[in-house]
């Protein structure tokens, strides 16, 4: 097929031999066997070289679509002709946010950003394992399920705030400590047994004795915020790099939290060898990212 192709876009059948590293005779049968499993002309020759027949100009877009689906297929699977394919939790997560940082830091840098719709991160470490992703911002906090073809490498801390509407008894407060936040409820919604932020928020739970609600259906970022804009007693809490979008008339109110600091850790999990070699720069530059300041809490499985 790409015999006929680049012969028919050159001309003639020994300049698409030299193209295609290959005897113009090898041109010539590929090209004969083409036109006996079609069974028709694909070409006519002059003096020139090869002139395309009304079958062959018809063939002829076709052709070009497979073999350039061809070389898209084989590009997926070679990490040096591709651009590194990275799972988020979600384009308006930290994550995301800070990839973006990357990404306008290198010019001419590609990325493949995609968004698993999965809850369990060993399914993502077996996407990773399986080479369908080169890396995914995700933690698999028990390290013997982990595979040990994968690795996690420490990408980043995120701060959590208070979102709270302009009723809320906190709402003024220009900070926080974990104490402050006892007794008030935290609604949490869509929090799936066995996630990372399962046990997240459940050792939050245990450490500061907070409430977090996580029942009832979980409806979407933008009920929960129209909720907390007309409440006076529930708020939530956020990652400080989360970008969140609502009406200028919820007035919602970012609060951070310190003494200490609420740190969700963010980790990258690529293969254990053999990984894209666009994952270098990233990983070195959210490596030079500046830490937390103190005192940090995190959750046991940070390490």
């Amino acid at each position: 097929m790409r015999s006929f192709v680049r012969a028919a876009e050159l001309g003639q059948f020994r300049h698409a031999a030299d193209e295609l590293g290959v005897t113009q005779q090898a041109v010539s049968k590929r090209i004969a066997a083409l036109e006996r499993e079609l069974g028709v002309r694909l070409f006519t020759r002059t003096p020139r070289g090869v002139e395309l027949t009304h079958d062959g100009r018809a063939f002829l877009p076709h052709a070009r679509g497979v073999v350039a689906g061809a070389d898209r297929a084989v590009a997926a699977v070679r990490p040096d002709a591709r651009a590194p394919r990275i799972d988020v939790l979600g384009l308006r997560s930290a994550q995301a946010v800070l990839l973006h940082d990357y990404w306008r830091a290198h010019p001419g840098v590609d990325l493949d950003v995609v968004t698993l719709r999965v809850d369990d991160p060993r399914q993502v470490a077996a996407a990773v394992r399986a080479g369908e992703i080169d890396a995914a911002f995700r933690t698999v906090t028990d390290p013997a399920a982990l595979p040990p073809e994968v690795r996690m490498v420490r990408a980043f801390d995120s701060p959590l705030q208070l979102l709270a509407g302009p009723r809320h008894p906190l709402a003024s407060a220009p900070t926080l400590t974990p104490s402050e936040l006892r007794g008030h409820r935290l609604r949490v919604p869509g929090i799936v047994p066995g996630s990372e932020w399962g046990e997240f928020y459940e050792q939050l739970a245990d450490a500061f004795d907070l409430w977090v609600d996580a029942t009832g259906p979980n409806f979407g970022t933008e009920v929960l915020l129209d909720e907390l804009a007309e409440s006076a007693d529930v708020a939530t809490l956020v990652g400080a790099r989360d970008r969140y979008l609502w009406p200028a008339g919820h007035d919602l109110r970012r609060i951070p939290i310190t003494g200490p600091v609420l740190a969700y850790p963010i980790n990258l999990m690529l293969p254990r060898t053999g990984p894209h070699p666009g994952l270098r720069p990233v990983i070195r530059h959210f490596a030079g990212l500046p830490p937390l300041p103190g005192p940090v809490w995190r959750p046991a499985w940070a390490g």
